[in-house]
């Protein structure tokens, strides 16, 4: 019978140790559902608890989306910060959710010790955000989500034009959705779905279906619509 996890050799661009790290087999990735904001549920294996890689020798944490590259700065914050009091910890096993959640946390240490773009920070509070979400812990969730949030918009400021602009602005609309900023919500949903030069149908009519949700949301909280939404029926 084929197992769902794999190993890897990685060598560390920190301290150059190769490791080997577990990874699923895309096989085994399959989600029962989506949240709106991306999220995955999956029956089995959670592939997202074995994206971060840590190396056991240093405790420096990352995933495919850090660059190589290290400054003398940041080489000699991390060690400050992190390597000088690491304690040998070998990751490549089968992770709990709290082996995960630690291993992300780890890995937004090393991001911003390093630097690393805007997006690559807010997918790593994004992830935090989904396992309290996958506890059912809300407080934590919005905690991260409100992190993520701040981060994304971060993106679209310094890097929007490069990226696929309708889903970044979506998921702008659907976390501030999520943490009730509705006022906000409908202005990211309705520029997806006004931009003439958006062509993404997915996003717009994701957006559409999430402007609807949203005037549900205020609706039911009987909070003032905007003029835009007094006008729907």
């Amino acid at each position: 019978m084929v197992e769902p996890l794999y190993e890897i050799s990685v060598t560390c661009t920190y301290c150059t140790n190769t490791f080997k790290t577990k990874k699923v087999r895309p096989s085994f990735k399959k989600a029962s559902r989506t949240d709106a904001d991306f999220c995955l549920y999956y029956k089995d294996i959670n592939p997202d608890f074995y994206v971060v890689r840590i190396c056991p020798f240093c405790g420096y944490a990352h995933t495919e989306n850090f660059s190589d590259r290290w400054t003398p700065g940041e080489r000699a914050m991390f060690h400050e910060k992190v390597a000088q009091n690491w304690s040998m910890r070998d990751y490549c096993r089968e992770r709990t959710w709290e082996d995960s959640i630690q291993c992300f946390k780890l890995a937004l240490l090393s991001a911003q010790i390093k630097n690393e773009k805007s997006r690559v920070v807010a997918g790593l509070l994004h992830h935090l955000a989904w396992h309290y979400r996958d506890k059912g812990d809300w407080e934590q969730e919005e905690r991260f989500l409100a992190f993520a949030l701040d981060a994304y918009v971060n993106v679209f400021e310094t890097e929007g034009m490069d990226l696929n602009n309708a889903k970044l602005m979506y998921l702008l609309g659907e976390l501030n959705r999520r943490l009730k900023r509705f006022q906000e919500a409908v202005k990211w949903f309705s520029r997806v779905i006004n931009d003439r030069k958006i062509m993404d149908a997915g996003m717009i009519r994701a957006s559409r279906e999430q402007w609807v949700t949203t005037r549900e949301d205020m609706l039911a909280m009987r909070l003032e619509l905007p003029d835009e939404m007094k006008q729907a029926t």
